[in-house]
């Protein structure tokens, strides 16, 4: 049985220096970029990275 977690998926790359991320339960995946454009060509890597993320996980992906 699977367990339900939560997901933020943000491109506030300076999030872990504003914020005590310590003790949290929520997932957290960081884009490099704003750009939809450059976005649109990474949904594979985005999908690949929201399917193995885990409860109170911190990534950053990088979208060149």
């Amino acid at each position: 049985m699977a367990t339900a977690y939560e997901l933020l998926i943000t491109t506030d790359t300076n999030l872990c220096y504003q914020r005590n991320l310590t003790g949290r339960r929520i997932a957290i995946l960081v884009l490099t970029t704003t750009s939809w454009p450059r976005l649109r060509q990474f949904t594979n890597d985005i999908q690949c990275a929201v399917a193995v993320i885990r409860e109170g996980y911190y990534q950053e992906l990088s979208v060149p």
